[in-house]
């Protein structure tokens, strides 16, 4: 049999036994037959639970299918950071199209253009831009009273009748009249708004520079905004067949919603602003990138990926101020963990000018990201670039994941749903036997109930509850199992024996969670986190909690309520008062790392990229290097010694870490895999190490104890 079969079906044997010690562990007297149902129960559910389990297998497959559908990367560069240091340098054009050529070279394959501003314009050159004061005296008179209006020379002839067509057709729209200006046979136009307000407002992206850097052969992504107000879907409509027309094949954004988001509704049986842009998107082929971590998140995103069949790829930028101080080694480190370990399939890499006051000059960050891609000129270490072709990935246009689905998913969901109920229910009945077959039936009505109403809200709370019940119910039957083999007689050899196939036996169980809750979120907006695990926190405090309370409230030789006084009462102590001190500070740090809201120290981040370089995928420090030896340690010690279980709480962390790890639907399977078989692996040799050193320490302590009694 299998080690997964045999660690649940001996953790039926022992909720079976135990369960018929709820009366004395303090839970009220229930009829005899609901005893026995219960009894019968607490088997039945955790074949239910196992039948959950191997049902989900095939759903996790066939998302590891659509993970692997879609290797490739782009690497992107902003074109606007790029015109704006050139407008820096002697000869902007020279140096705009030297640098790209040794980006490309580097590995850069793809470029970002933004909606065109005056601003932008003349950076590349291709007008000037003046107040009315400013145009009074390139004219040679007095300004005129009253016109505060700005004024745009055309620099180059070739481009001026684009450049001209780029302002009329889009200052109109912001309120803005255009009318034709020139001075001493140079043409321009005037527009009817302040210079300060009509450097701001955005045009139509330019077409001269989408040429230039396709035919440089880069990739192009236009980043729209909705600042057009009202949009206007003809204009839209022309802006993405021009897109089309050039090679064009996917679009970001730019601001904090998707243009049509503002349009209010056209009534019953027409589609609003954001339905328009989508059907746009698909009459062209044109797809999305969504940036991750975004501080606000982009409205009407989420609609529009689902209304284009979810044709989105995960985009990550690296913002100005972190290029402004970032290192050759941690952007490439940066790179390659967005791409390998969170299925980034567009790296942004924002290169804007600023002025080094210790320097004395502006400085950009062209250098790093050359260095970081191809590698330091006479460093050994390979580039991102290289490095990512070790893991598999290749450099061209990214495209949108191919979504697999497992024969009959449907059902096979269907049964991982009905293996978390019966989990969830397996937990509940620890805590409050009587309950067990009530939970259950519950669960089944409530949970079938609440899919109807609201299918997303069912799953995520569903796969909530499971993630907290494995890593719970593996600890406590640990609990129960080592207070049945407790004995001072056990010499080490035996408890170390014992402690290892524990140690395993618990991660398996804990594990039972995994596929569930892979199987309950597959769904192709969850890798791209459209949708997001509902509950991290929560995930990270209640198994903890849920342990803690069994092992100090559960405990032999009195009621629950017969130990919670006990607990009372006791005396509390300076030593009590310093302990929960400092049980609580580590709480608080624990709970503010959860997620991705924490800060890492630099002296962390070091040894991240150490474990990454080393091994290729970086294990959880929590589980290796805390939660595992503690766990191991608290086995061993817990075979013999009564207190030793308060270590078992502390391990429950990497218990439910390792179900965690999976939570995060945007890393690859196979990777998340590798991350809990390196962290049990490595945290088992740490373990023995505590083990051994525990050994040491009480031979020593028992010898001077013997040397002071003569």
């Amino acid at each position: 049999m299998p080690p997964p079969f045999v660690a649940l079906r001996g953790a039926a044997r022992l909720d079976i036994q135990t369960n018929r010690l709820a009366e004395h562990e303090g839970v009220t007297v229930v009829p005899q037959w609901l005893n026995r149902l219960n009894r019968k129960m607490a088997g039945w559910l955790w074949w239910v639970v196992l039948v959950g389990v191997i049902a989900s297998l095939p759903v996790m497959y066939a998302r590891s299918q659509t993970e692997a559908s879609a290797n490739e990367t782009a690497l992107v560069i902003d074109y606007r950071d790029l015109l704006q240091i050139g407008a820096g340098k002697p000869d902007p054009d020279a140096f705009v199209k030297h640098e790209l050529t040794e980006l490309k070279q580097a590995g850069v394959n793809g470029a970002v253009v933004y909606e065109s501003t005056l601003e932008e314009l003349g950076w590349a050159g291709e007008i000037a831009v003046y107040s009315a004061a400013d145009a009074a005296a390139l004219q040679g008179r007095v300004p005129v009273r009253g016109d505060n209006r700005t004024y745009v020379l055309f620099l180059n002839p070739e481009d001026q009748t684009v450049i001209k067509g780029l302002i009329q057709d889009s200052f109109p729209r912001h309120g803005a009249d255009v009318t034709d200006w020139s001075v001493d046979g140079h043409n321009g136009v005037a527009i009817d708004m302040a210079k300060d307000d009509a450097m701001l407002r955005p045009m139509q992206p330019n077409p001269l520079d989408i040429k230039v850097l396709r035919d440089a052969g880069l990739w192009v992504v236009p980043r729209l905004s909705d600042k057009f107000e009202p949009f206007d879907p003809e204009v839209m409509n022309g802006w993405l067949k021009s897109f089309k027309a050039a090679g064009i094949d996917r679009i970001t954004f730019d601001g904090d919603a998707v243009p049509g988001f503002s349009l209010e509704s056209p009534g019953p049986g027409k589609p609003d602003g954001i339905q328009q842009f989508a059907y746009m998107l698909q009459d062209n082929g044109i797809g999305i990138a969504s940036f991750e971590n975004l501080k606000t998140p982009v409205r009407g995103l989420t609609k529009l990926a689902k209304l284009i069949d979810y044709n989105v790829i995960r985009a990550h930028s690296v913002t100005d101020q972190e290029m402004a101080t970032i290192k050759t080694d941690a952007l490439q480190d940066r790179i390659l963990l967005a791409v390998k370990d969170r299925n980034i399939r567009m790296v942004f890499l924002n290169a804007v000018p600023s002025r080094d006051g210790v320097k004395g000059k502006v400085t950009n960050p062209l250098d790093t990201i050359k260095d970081a891609l191809q590698g330091a000129e006479g460093s050994s270490q390979k580039g991102a670039v290289d490095r990512l072709k070790d893991f598999g990935f290749t450099f061209g246009t990214p495209k949108a994941f191919t979504v697999h689905h497992a024969p009959a998913e449907s059902a096979l969901r269907g049964l991982a749903m009905l293996g978390a109920i019966a989990l969830v229910a397996i937990v509940i009945g620890m805590f409050i036997p009587w309950l067990l077959s009530i939970a259950f039936v519950l669960g089944l009505v409530g949970g079938a109930g609440l899919y109807v109403l609201k299918q997303t809200l069912m799953v995520q709370t569903l796969a909530l509850f499971v993630a907290i019940a494995a890593p719970t119910a593996a600890v406590i039957l640990l609990v129960r199992r080592l207070r049945a083999q407790r004995s001072e007689e056990l010499g080490a050899g035996r408890r170390l024996g014992s402690a290892v196939l524990l140690y395993i036996r618990t991660a398996l169980l804990s594990m039972a969670a995994i596929p569930m809750v892979v199987a309950l979120l597959n769904h192709i907006s969850y890798n791209l986190v459209l949708q997001q695990f509902r509950g991290v926190s929560l995930l990270h405090a209640a198994p903890i909690g849920l342990v803690a309370l069994y092992v100090f409230l559960y405990g032999p030789g009195d009621t629950v309520f017969g130990n919670a006084r006990k607990i009372l009462v006791t005396p509390i102590t300076v030593l009590w008062i310093v302990v929960l001190g400092v049980l609580g500070a580590a709480g608080m740090y624990y709970m503010s790392r959860t997620g991705n809201a924490g800060t890492a120290s630099g002296i962390e981040l070091t040894f991240r990229s150490l474990l990454e370089n080393t091994f290729g995928v970086r294990p959880r420090t929590k589980e290796f290097l805390i939660g595992h030896p503690i766990l191991l340690l608290g086995i061993f010690l817990t075979l013999r010694y009564r207190f030793a279980a308060c270590l078992l709480v502390l391990g429950t962390v990497a218990q439910l870490s390792m179900v965690d790890t999976f939570a995060h639907i945007h890393t690859p399977l196979v990777l998340s895999i590798s991350r809990i078989l390196l962290g049990l692996g490595l945290g088992l040799p740490i373990g023995l190490i505590l083990i051994a050193v525990w050994q040491i320490a009480e031979r020593l302590w028992k010898r001077v104890e013997f040397q002071g009694a003569k």
